[in-house]
């Protein structure tokens, strides 16, 4: 077993690793997982033995896009649109396999999970092999998934640790729930297994508490900044105290803003963001007329770079087709499932 920090790994050295039926720890965009070439019998077996994993368990596996995803498996319009809308993210979706990976990583109904993770190091290792790799998690069936790779090992008779290959050490990762694993072969989207991230519909997500909102806000932001040469305006609509404060602040701490507060009394504050840029979070709550919001001049924030995002977004009404000639507007409503669940459902 070879140990090497990723900021000293060559990612033709994992690539050869990979081709030679090597067993590789590798941090994702969640947790440290395992990665084998998945159309490897030799490799795969090796896996299962390491993870202790029960017979017809099925694995999912990491594709770099939507195009090789479609060389793996059967997508409808209706699955692309939502698999579209979803990722990259912390998501695995299930779909009909078309038996080009390891049997053993199919389900028993033929199916076979697959993610496109938000992880620029696990896109361009797999864009580099021109196969997809296994994506589950670095840890023994039945055990917890592990943040850091000394407490991976920690946990392992040297038996398992023979059969790996290579470890790629990233440090301690954030600490994130292995994917939402969603089926998509059935009429309505099916979870099968909880993330940080949940979704009920394409483009619906639920939060149970401050913190996944938080998640959410970032996730949403990360899928719609790409490329983005305008402004990014986020209309946030809901009843008080339903989280649209706790969303911006989501947002801000991608940009280590830790201090954001509700603007009730003062319409708007100001964050500078780098390169000069400003995220301007604001409060409509006490907005009579839409001449007042003319008034607060917000037009010269719009500018590429710059997020504004409204509260109380029901009475942005009457000045959102302005915005949408000079940004990109994005609806963001909130509303109360039951006591401690939001729905989030988002627009653009």
């Amino acid at each position: 077993m070879q140990i090497i920090p990723i900021d000293k790994i060559q990612i033709s050295d994992i690539v050869k690793a990979l081709k030679g039926n090597g067993l590789v720890v590798a941090p994702s965009d969640t947790v440290y997982g395992l990665l084998v070439t998945a159309a490897q019998q030799k490799g795969v077996e090796k896996l299962i033995r390491f993870k202790n994993r029960p017979p017809g368990k099925a694995i999912s596996v990491f594709v770099a896009d939507f195009k090789m995803m479609e060389e793996y498996a059967v997508l409808s319009d209706r699955q692309r649109k939502i698999i579209t809308e979803l990722l990259p993210g912390p998501f695995t979706v299930i779909l009909k396999s078309k038996h080009k990976v390891s049997v053993l990583l199919e389900s028993e109904k033929q199916t076979l999970g697959l993610r496109i993770p938000d992880d620029a190091f696990i896109v361009a290792l797999v864009k580099q092999h021109g196969v997809p790799v296994t994506a589950t998690s670095a840890n023994l069936a039945g055990q917890p998934p592990h943040y850091s790779v000394a407490s991976l090992l920690g946990t392992l008779p040297q038996v398992k640790k023979d059969l790996i290959d290579l470890v790629i050490d990233a440090g301690k990762l954030p600490r994130h729930k292995p994917s939402t694993v969603i089926d998509l072969t059935a009429p309505e989207i099916k979870l099968l297994r909880k993330g940080d991230i949940l979704v009920s519909a394409s483009k619906v997500f639920r939060s149970a508490s401050p913190a996944e909102t938080k998640k959410i806000a970032r996730y949403i932001f990360r899928k719609i900044s790409h490329d983005q040469q305008t402004p990014l305006v986020f209309i946030l609509k809901g009843e008080m105290g339903v989280g649209k404060t706790v969303f911006a602040k989501g947002i801000g701490e991608l940009f280590a803003i830790r201090k954001i507060i509700s603007p009730t009394y003062v319409m708007y504050y100001e964050y500078d963001l780098p390169g000069k840029k400003k995220f301007v979070h604001a409060d409509l709550y006490n907005l009579e007329d839409p001449s007042e919001f003319r008034q607060l001049q917000f037009e010269r924030y719009l500018v590429p770079g710059n997020i504004l995002l409204f509260e109380w977004g029901e009475r942005a009404r009457a000045i959102a087709a302005g915005l949408k000639k000079s940004a990109k507007i994005i609806m963001v409503e909130m509303k109360y499932c039951r006591e401690n669940e939001r729905e989030i459902t988002i627009g653009y």
